[in-house]
């Protein structure tokens, strides 16, 4: 199925929705400490996930009239919730654990989008063009900028060498996790698709928190926290990721990508804003650079896709 793509004029809104979801997604470093400080790093993400999927579906019923996907389609969403979902959100939370914020965030988000570019045509014929690469390897000078002039520097001791690797491992697995919902999403909407790979990863996210429910006193949480559930379940998940996968769609996957590069920009101002953290002056070119780059890809004049069969 051949999409032609318009110029950025005629896809502006995909473009802002791009940019929504990822300033959402960055904004949530800062305020999922204030969830993670009551519960378990596996039980909060699944009470984002889990309590996301009533409204996923009944969203789908209500707009769709139907919830159903095809029998053998069944397998290749539980595959993709286990990666997408599931086994992307673990690699995460270990990251952390295992290597410094900042090179857990650099390794996380930058080379997401050249993966992504890479195994495109695994997926789907996407023509990755000059103009593309140029303004993405802008925006990577400029999420660098905004990463490691912070107060973290980019640490290359031995003692993270298990981290850093997980985090790379992020960016892999999540370039391949989106561009696997491409195919899918020439059969069914972004809402169809998202609804049943989030039942899948909830699924497989739920025996990880079994240990973790003990010790919650739930009439003791406070309106902090309460927010913090809510906005991981309605901003981070419902919206994010139904605006996510119908701009992907749109745009083409390379293109998308790139604008994961506004996450960190948003996770240093949440930081600031929540918890009074400094933002550097390198920080703010960095995010003026990511703007121009991204800009510059936003103005490519045509963009054909073709989406593989499923």
């Amino acid at each position: 199925m051949k999409q032609k793509g318009d110029n950025m004029g005629s896809n502006v809104k995909y473009y802002i929705g791009l940019i929504f979801v990822s300033v959402i997604w960055g904004a949530n470093f800062g305020i999922s400490r204030f969830g993670m400080d009551v519960f378990t790093p596996e039980v909060f993400v699944f009470l984002r996930f889990g309590l996301a999927l009533p409204i996923l579906f009944g969203i789908l019923k209500m707009t769709e009239g139907t919830i159903k996907v095809h029998k053998r389609d069944l397998v290749k969403l539980a595959v993709i919730g286990f990666f997408g979902v599931t086994l992307l959100e673990i690699l995460v939370m270990y990251s952390i654990k295992y290597t410094t914020l900042a090179n857990a965030s650099l390794l996380n988000v930058a080379p997401w989008p050249i993966f992504a570019a890479l195994f495109a045509p695994l997926f789907i014929k996407e023509k990755f063009t000059v103009r593309v690469a140029t303004g993405g390897f802008i925006a990577l000078i400029g999420v660098s900028l905004i990463i490691l002039g912070g107060e973290e520097g980019f640490e290359l001791g031995s003692q993270y060498m298990l981290g850093n690797l997980l985090a790379l491992s992020i960016s892999l697995i999540g370039a391949l996790f989106n561009l696997a919902c491409m195919p899918l999403m020439k059969k069914y909407s972004p809402m169809r698709v998202t609804s049943w790979y989030v039942l899948f990863g909830s699924i497989f996210l739920f025996p990880l928190t079994l240990t973790g429910w003990q010790g919650i006193v739930w009439s003791d949480l406070s309106l902090t926290v309460w927010s913090a559930i809510g906005y991981n379940v309605i901003l981070c998940t419902v919206a994010s990721f139904v605006i996510w996968n119908a701009s992907m769609k749109k745009v083409g996957a390379a293109k998308s990508n790139f604008y994961r590069y506004f996450v960190p920009a948003a996770a240093a101002a949440a930081g600031a804003l929540f918890f009074d953290e400094k933002i550097m002056i390198t920080q703010i070119i960095g995010a003026v650079i990511i703007i121009l780059g991204l800009i510059w890809i936003g103005l490519e004049k045509k963009d054909n896709t073709i989406i593989k069969a499923a």
